[in-house]
């Protein structure tokens, strides 16, 4: 349900541009609301591409509930992702050019390979443990620590230097804070996530076996 509202909220929200948008034809001429309906639809087109992404999970969590058996395959389930990502870097492109966010598409972009591993992984293509399926987001979080490292470390310098004005102090100061904040907690938890999902595969691999085992010990 949160999933929906963000996608209802965006969705909405690109409606009423648009609908304003058609109804200003002086907002054409402005280079700068030009660009800024530009994001709003490249915006609007990623968001579709992740709903539908979501729906053919949803779908297929649900189908397979229980039964273990779901509707579709997981590669196909991950196609509206894998595209996003792979448009995702055009869009970074086209962001930096014309000084716009794309915290989102980043994210999409940088982790291509890893949702590729995943729908392989769901569908038994590949053999992995979940520690090498999840290399790729080790590879990105590994270089978002070493990020981090450096905002602590130019933080300290910073704090050291008398000729420093206080804003720039505050401002690195903070920027350290908030790195260590996300990326700390998100490698903990990819850490904890990977030893759960192992450890939940040794225990079905374990109770396969033992019901292998048992009509051979009745005999």
């Amino acid at each position: 349900i949160p999933l929906w509202i963000w996608k209802g909220v965006a969705i909405a929200g690109a409606a009423v541009g648009s609908f304003v948008w058609w109804r200003r034809p002086q907002s054409r001429l402005n280079t700068e609301e030009y660009i800024q309906y530009k994001a709003m639809l490249i915006s609007l087109a990623v968001h579709l591409l992740l709903l539908m992404f979501e729906l053919l999970c949803a779908d297929n969590l649900d189908t397979g509930e229980g039964a273990g058996l779901h509707r579709h395959m997981w590669i196909l389930v991950f196609v509206p992702l894998v595209f996003v990502s792979m448009i995702s870097i055009a869009i970074c492109v086209w962001a930096v050019r014309h000084d716009r966010s794309f915290e989102l598409e980043l994210f999409c972009a940088v982790n291509i390979l890893q949702f590729v591993f995943l729908a392989l992984k769901l569908d038994g293509i590949i053999p992995w443990s979940w520690e090498i399926t999840f290399i790729p987001l080790w590879i990105v979080l590994c270089i978002s620590l070493v990020g981090v490292l450096y905002t602590i470390i130019f933080a300290g310098i910073l704090l050291r230097m008398p000729d420093v004005n206080a804003d720039q102090r505050r401002s690195s100061t903070n920027s350290a804070l908030g790195y260590s904040f996300l990326v700390v907690p998100l490698l903990v938890f990819l850490v904890l996530l990977t030893n759960k999902l192992d450890e939940t595969v040794n225990i079905r691999s374990e109770e396969h076996t033992s019901e292998l085992q048992s009509p051979l010990q009745s005999r």
